[in-house]
């Protein structure tokens, strides 16, 4: 049965375009039957025509005012409101996610719009610079230099397989690029397909109440990788944001790479997220951070790229109510359901994998039976000592859904051992007080160059949006570290600076006029303020 309204074609240019394609139907994740409408892959003309109308709109939309632009932004989350029920109805029925949690993530896009928004309407993210001419400079005069960050251009977004809506088509990296003054291509994730039309209609009604040049977002549908790489490989394409897999990323990486004119590829992949227990917190709180450990690992069936795959501690009989508390949560619970069968059966493939690791032991997983078992999630608690993951790479890597690793350390110094061998990931965990933390600094050490962010005392599940979060890390947690997928920053993966030098005033950007008629912060002569 169809929603009403689905019409299962691509949105170009303002217009209603069907892909031409193969087709295939969205699968419900409880039941493993097909929703419709059938969606229709783009063909390369439909690709191609998307990326003309982006670059097409970009001059115009670039030269929008940071009002008009932050409008735009609020409109969209307003326009996400408008669907109602029946965005987060087909939702559920395209991802199994539970009501309350669709409910909750539409809020969260709505909010990282609205953040987007102030931001763009503050205006100084644009990191405004002006270095004023010095004529008696010795021996050369000093020009007067001027400097700010500037729209990229047109961006390809990959829609993500877990958060249907803030990592998706109105997501994180589309509300980004469009603050930023970037127009966006978006290819929808062939999950959710009716999800994404829906959110696909709202902000292309929201160009329209706006009136921007509707070349300013289009959507496409592409089960086949083909229509991935003609988006990454489109020349009016400057810049792409993806969140998925580790091998997803780096393909695409790889494809923007080999192009005549290289662009960069800001690819949110996979992480561990190891936790930490230092034996000072594990002796006075051990069974309450197994239990918080346990609530995070089995949040949203492991579904999150922040999920909690590894915890570490040092072995000993403070460890025993610790590792039972574990157990015992794992043992408890009930399969849930993954977004899809094909991350099923990776999920199912990588725990054989682990489980046949000389050293690994299965301590405990879900009871009773799943819910449909092409999607069903069986939690599982395994097992393994620290030399066992020193000497088996593969120990260190991550399984997306609900299984963790415990590693038991024979002392701190093989923990650290651990920590010091790992690639990078978004986040790391250390549950320790002061004396543990100035006992182990040479761990703190360690993880501060492999992940992107610290958790203290608590979980790595939630990701704040504001100006202050990191979500990225070192590869393989993301392809450019200095970056971050969440939060206000996460503009500045869409801009370049662009210095003027001995420019009249006509020939500047308002941002870097002389009179600061924008009123934002800016660094003159190396001070900042409001002049």
């Amino acid at each position: 049965m169809s929603a009403p309204g689905l019409t299962g074609a691509c949105f170009v240019d303002g217009k209603v375009m069907q892909g031409g394609g193969a087709t295939f139907q969205a699968t419900d994740p409880s039941n493993g039957g097909t929703i419709g409408p059938a969606f229709a892959d783009a063909t390369m003309a439909v690709v191609a025509r998307a990326c003309e109308a982006a670059a097409a709109a970009e001059d115009e939309y670039a030269a929008t005012s940071k009002t008009q632009r932050a409008q735009f932004l609020r409109r969209i989350a307003s326009e996400l409101d408008g669907l109602g029920d029946e965005l987060l109805t087909r939702c559920h029925r395209e991802t199994a996610l539970p009501m309350a949690r669709i409910a909750s993530e539409r809020a969260r896009t709505k909010f990282q719009l609205e953040c987007f928004a102030n931001a763009v309407e503050e205006g100084s993210w644009v990191d405004a610079r002006i270095d004023r001419a010095d004529p008696k400079r010795q021996p050369l005069p000093k020009p007067d230099l001027r400097a700010m960050l500037a729209a990229i251009g047109p961006v390809a977004v990959f829609g993500a397989s877990n958060f249907p809506l803030a990592y998706s088509v109105a997501g994180g990296d589309t509300a980004s690029a469009l603050a930023a003054g970037c127009p966006v291509v978006v290819k929808a994730h062939p999950m959710h397909p009716g999800t994404s039309e829906l959110v696909a209609s709202a902000i292309l009604a929201a160009a329209r109440a706006c009136q921007l040049p509707l070349g300013v977002f289009s959507m496409v549908h592409g089960k086949s990788h083909e229509v991935g790489r003609a988006l990454v490989e489109s020349s009016a394409i400057n810049a792409v944001g993806f969140t998925g897999s580790q091998k997803g990323g780096a393909a695409l990486c790889r494809i923007a790479a080999a192009r005549e004119r290289p662009i960069p590829v800001f690819a949110e992949m996979g992480s561990v997220n190891p936790v930490f227990v230092l034996p000072l917190a594990m002796a006075q709180r051990g069974p309450a951070i197994a239990q918080a450990i346990v609530n995070s690992a089995l949040l949203a069936c492991g579904q999150f790229c922040t999920s909690p795959g590894m915890t570490l501690f040092c072995d000993g009989p403070d460890a025993e109510p610790f590792v039972r508390t574990l157990v015992a949560g794992v043992a408890s619970s009930a399969p849930g359901t993954l977004v899809h069968p094909d991350i099923c059966a990776n999920y199912e493939r990588a725990q054989r994998e682990i489980a046949a690791v000389p050293g690994v032991s299965l301590l405990a997983e879900s009871s009773g039976p799943a819910a449909c078992e092409a999607t069903g999630g069986r939690a599982r608690l395994f097992v393994v000592d620290a030399e066992s993951v020193l000497r088996t790479p593969s120990l260190r890597e991550e399984i997306y859904g609900p299984a963790s690793l415990l590693v038991r350390c024979k002392n701190a110094a093989a923990m650290q051992r651990v920590a010091e061998s790992m690639s990078g990931h978004l986040t790391a965990t250390v549950h320790g007080d002061d004396g543990d933390l100035r006992e182990h600094a040479g761990l703190l050490r360690a993880l501060r160059k492999c992940v992107g962010r610290i958790v203290h005392n608590g979980v790595p599940t939630g990701v704040e949006v504001c100006a202050a979060m990191q979500h990225g890390g070192p590869w393989p947690a993301s392809s450019d570290s200095r970056f971050t997928a969440v939060g206000l920053r996460a503009m500045l993966r869409w801009a370049r600076s662009v210095a003027w030098q001995d420019a009249p005033q006509a020939a500047l950007p308002p941002e870097l006029a002389d009179g600061n008629p924008l009123g934002i912060w800016r660094t003159i002569d190396g001070l900042l303020g409001r002049a």
